[in-house]
């Protein structure tokens, strides 16, 4: 194997390639034209017979096995939608023809094929080779076909040879792919207006997080990554568009693990004239009809668990999900008293909390959230941890904000959004009080913001909704690693670091 590190190249098939080349042989030529791919071919032949069919046939794709009898040799040939059989012999190739390929294609390359269509002996639709051409020599080697990369990590880290040898991840990624066009199509059907923001900010917020910082040289600025496209989203509803949504890529300076990952893809939704009901409504009916559309069913199986998203589902107010959890009434207790209940319970974060509101938050965190396992919207969410939401219209002290749970995972998070500039300047003063003191996930003051407001926003109902995690739900992933083509890792320089200091 290669010595350079980072590289997988094998010596024999480099030499081979060079001797290719040096012997005039086009090995990676610039076009091959194709009349059918694999999955086509099984559709139209699937009445074929033994005899080869009339009509030739052209497809490329890579090759998988190669197993030789002689002057004959059968081989599967993989493209993007599956992959058929091919029956090559001497006697049609050809003397140089055929021990070219014996010789110099090997299992991993990629090729092109003319030939016809026959059904073999045992059954299975195949091309009977006339003609193969070398379309790209691989020098790397594919893994041992019946197991494919073994080890998690190097599946992460060359997600291209995951692709390679692993067809559940190529339909983990089909699906998702389908998954997002439908979620375009179902906002574009009902009037909504796809906008980008930008990824690069002078003032980050939309969400209480830490962000990636950068500079630019140019301006001489201090710029941070999105971590939501939230406020720019609403700036548009001032402008006038009434109904808008971004699939955005956020990025948040946050821990790894099965559910975070730091650059993640959402979709955001703003619709005036709405409130935090109607998104409900919305982002019900959203992925209820994307998971049918996509899966073919309302029922998802994950970690064992049957989850069913169809509609109706569940709807509790956070103060009840505590008190239905945990039979803790938040409203029967002083700040103290909570802090008390706080440390006999060891919650994370409650050196941090001083009122209710934030001990009812941490609450549900500890007791409430693992156990939202079907599909359920808690709503009223306090107003300390919601600088974004708009006041209770019942309820002092509390936001219309709700956020969506499956499988113990929260999914998505909404509002009736916040449309009063005094307001907005004062919460964000509070959260720039929290960020100077350290806190490194509060807001910053975004002026600009509050000056949007001040020119009007309309009542305006907004969602977000994770797509990574959705695609896991719909997969039955536990790892957000498997859904996101090239998830972040730590660099292998480090690791091997690590390695000699332990």
């Amino acid at each position: 194997m290669n010595e350079t590190p980072g590289l997988n190249f094998d010596e024999q098939k480099v030499q081979k390639l060079r001797e290719l080349q040096e012997n005039g042989v086009a090995v990676y030529p610039w076009k091959y034209e194709r009349t059918d791919i694999a999955s086509q071919i099984h559709e139209k032949f699937v009445d074929i017979g033994h005899e080869k069919s009339e009509e030739a046939v052209s497809v490329a794709g890579r090759l998988y096995t190669k197993r030789s009898h002689g002057k004959t040799v059968f081989a599967d040939l993989g493209d993007g939608s599956g992959k058929i059989q091919l029956y090559i012999r001497k006697n049609d190739l050809g003397d140089e023809a055929f021990t070219f390929f014996s010789k110099n294609i090997d299992i991993g390359d990629i090729v092109g094929v003319r030939g016809h269509i026959f059904r073999t002996k045992v059954g299975e639709v195949s091309i009977w080779v006339d003609e193969i051409t070398l379309l790209s020599k691989a020098i790397c080697p594919l893994p041992e076909k019946y197991h494919g990369l073994t080890k998690v990590e190097t599946r992460y880290r060359q997600r291209y040879v995951d692709l390679i040898t692993n067809d559940e991840a190529r339909a983990i990624f089909h699906l998702r792919s389908r998954m997002t066009g439908r979620l375009r199509g179902y906002l574009n059907d009902r009037g909504y207006l796809e906008f980008e923001t930008p990824t690069i900010q002078p003032i980050y917020g939309g969400a209480n997080a830490r962000p990636f910082t950068t500079y630019h040289n140019y301006l001489e600025q201090k710029l941070y990554l999105r971590i939501a496209p939230e406020l720019y989203l609403k700036r548009l509803i001032v402008g006038g568009f009434e109904k808008v949504f971004e699939i955005a890529k956020n990025f948040r300076n946050e821990d790894i693990d099965t559910h975070h990952n730091p650059e993640f893809t959402m979709v955001e939704m703003y619709e005036a004239y709405a409130d935090y009901h109607d998104m409900m409504r919305l982002t019900e009916d959203l992925i209820s009809t994307i998971i049918r559309e996509t899966t073919g069913s309302t029922e998802v199986t994950f970690e064992d668990q049957t989850i069913s998203f169809e509609t109706p589902w569940k709807r509790i107010s956070m103060e009840d999900a505590v008190m239905e959890a945990a039979g803790i009434d938040i409203h029967a207790y002083s700040a103290d008293e909570l802090r008390t209940i706080a440390e006999e319970h060891a919650i994370d974060g409650r050196e941090k909390a001083t009122t209710p509101g934030e001990y009812l938050a941490l609450f549900f965190e500890h007791f409430v959230e693992d156990t939202l396992i079907q599909p359920t919207f808690v709503y009223d969410f306090p107003i300390e941890n919601s600088p974004l939401a708009k006041k209770h219209r019942a309820k002092p002290g509390f936001t219309e904000r709700f956020e969506l749970f499956v499988a113990g995972m929260e999914l998505a998070n909404g509002f009736s959004e916040l449309n009063d500039p005094l307001d907005q300047k004062e919460r964000f003063e509070d959260q720039d009080a929290k960020r100077q003191k350290g806190d490194l996930e509060a807001q910053m003051i975004d002026y600009d913001f509050i000056n949007a407001l001040g020119y009007g926003m309309p009542p305006t109902g907004g969602v977000g909704i994770g797509i990574d995690r959705l695609v896991m739900l719909a997969t039955g992933q536990n790892s957000i690693k498997e859904v996101i083509l090239f998830p972040s890792m730590k660099p292998l320089k480090q690791k091997e670091e690590e390695i000699e200091e332990a």
